[in-house]
């Protein structure tokens, strides 16, 4: 007589929760955390959080991606992976994904990995119109990581057979997120760039970017990238400006790249030498990802 002590692991596959590993689980994991209907694993470097992923719904793993033996239960956890975390503040590579996939490589290989990346790795485009074909321009550190980890990621999943998208990411906002809106930049009055100098600027809201990333995870097409940007085509300062009207306070100075480099940092000013408009349709129709605020508009409305 068959056994019944543990019916569940006699299941069919198709009717078992798909297991899902969220590594970096910030902001952006705990609001895929609202739309997964999977069994989840959050890796966090910080014991005290435990408590805070346990109860956004899922099991908690204390991993550290700078030490690679921390990293050894992740292997073979989850059919799908997602690597969320940014890599270190410095250097021109990210040991911290290749430490994760090293990991990975242990046991069974998961069926899906997607890696959150920046828009970042295009560098200036003077303005122009592009998507995801155009070839990589790291033009700071930060993205010379951002374009290392890429690689590390497409390498594993040719050489694994494993389903790698990789997402890449303009600025984030959302009315509950750290540094998510313009306000506390319109309430210092911090100024912007005249208009004959200003940069296009690309955004995405954080709710609709959670869902991109959970969508990728089933929906990806191997060794893909995809933007994941609304269709904001606003400069930056006419970005403020909207912002400004929208929240009825008073629209930000403007003045010239010299001037303005006495007001902002080194990495502010970083961001306003890059210039591009990035275009979304392998997001929309590949991920078919249908935004719930197509442009900050709808999104500050919502704020």
């Amino acid at each position: 007589m068959p056994s019944i002590s543990n019916p569940l692991g006699a299941l069919p596959a198709r009717f078992r929760k798909p297991r899902v590993l969220l590594v970096g689980c910030g902001d952006v994991g705990l609001r895929m955390l609202k739309g997964l209907n999977a069994k989840v694993f959050a890796t966090t470097s910080q014991a005290s959080r435990a408590p805070e992923l346990r109860q956004a719904g899922a099991a908690p793993l204390v991993a550290n991606l700078d030490d690679a033996r921390s990293l050894r239960r992740l292997a073979g956890i989850a059919q799908r992976v997602i690597q969320l975390a940014p890599p270190p503040s410095a250097g021109a590579q990210d040991p911290r994904t290749r430490n994760l996939l090293h990991a990975l490589l242990l046991r069974s290989k998961p069926q899906a990995l997607v890696y959150a990346s920046t828009t970042g790795v295009y560098g200036d485009c003077a303005g122009q119109w592009i998507d995801e074909t155009r070839p990589t321009n790291p033009q700071s550190a930060r993205a010379e990581r951002r374009v290392h980890a890429e690689a590390l990621v497409r390498w594993f999943g040719r050489a694994g057979n494993v389903r790698a998208t990789v997402l890449r990411i303009p600025g984030i906002y959302a009315p509950n997120r750290a540094g998510g809106t313009p306000l506390e930049r319109l309430h210092k009055g911090t100024p912007v760039l005249m208009r004959e100098v200003d940069v296009y600027t690309n955004h995405i809201h954080a709710d609709d970017l959670a869902r991109a990333c959970t969508l990728a995870l089933w929906r990806g097409k191997p060794q893909r990238v995809v933007n994941v940007c609304d269709n904001t085509q606003l400069k930056m300062g006419d970005y403020m400006d909207l912002a400004a009207d929208m929240y009825q306070l008073p629209k930000p100075p403007r003045l010239d790249a010299a001037s303005l480099a006495q007001h902002l940092s080194p990495m502010q000013m970083s961001f306003m030498k890059e210039s591009r408009r990035i275009a979304n349709r392998r997001l929309t129709h590949e991920l078919r990802l249908k935004l719930r605020y197509p442009t900050v508009l709808e999104g500050f409305q919502n704020l």
